[in-house]
């Protein structure tokens, strides 16, 4: 599930693409048609789902028609800016995997590279984790960060937040479908990969 941040999406058709991400994706739903193009080219089918506060539990009934009708096992928030309902979270549970830089919560709400560039921060980074009722509180799952200086812009900034974003949902994914994630209260257990597939976790 994607909005109109087509990074992280970018990435992980390109780790499944060359079968650095093991996967089948059933699909792509987003509530803009930005990446429709992307999606289709890919041979992948891309279903456009609009959500507003008045269809937002029709919108989300939808997606579930779509996960129960693809079989689909896990879904992926890819940046998609839309926060799912208690009721969808807890039918969900373990089964959702969201991505968010780390500045939260010192940094919310729109801008936060901007927000992190006025307090000079040192290290930006991101967070991979399972979706749960409390808004970007599940449980972990992976964590990067990229160290920063003065010298950088904020353009800067969102650049290399793009870049840490990617691989640490990429990674994220790649130890849940190889079942190396368990979970532990509000935290997770996660084992080391195998040494064959440690390199195409850590691909850039």
């Amino acid at each position: 599930m994607v909005s109109r941040f087509g990074h992280c999406l970018n990435d992980l058709l390109y780790r499944w693409r060359i079968g650095a991400l093991p996967i089948d994706i059933v699909g792509v739903v987003s509530n803009h048609f930005d990446y429709q193009k992307l999606v289709v080219n890919h041979d992948i089918p891309f279903l456009h789902i609009p959500v507003t506060k008045e269809n937002k539990p029709h919108a989300e009934a939808k997606i579930m028609e779509i996960v129960e009708s693809t079989s689909t096992e896990l879904v992926v928030l890819a940046r998609y800016m839309h926060v799912l309902s208690d009721t969808m979270c807890e039918r969900m549970s373990g089964r959702i995997i969201n991505i968010h830089h780390s500045f939260l919560p010192s940094f919310k709400g729109a801008n936060p590279y901007k927000q992190a560039y006025q307090r000079g921060v040192k290290l930006i980074g991101a967070t991979a984790h399972y979706v749960t009722a409390d808004l970007d509180e599940g449980p972990i799952i992976e964590q990067d960060t990229v160290r920063i200086t003065h010298a950088q812009s904020p353009d800067d900034y969102v650049s290399l937040g793009r870049d840490v974003e990617a691989q640490v949902l990429a990674r994220a994914i790649h130890a849940h479908i190889h079942h190396r994630v368990f979970l532990n209260g509000s935290r997770t257990v996660v084992f080391p990969p195998n040494p064959g597939s440690y390199a195409s976790e850590r691909m850039g």
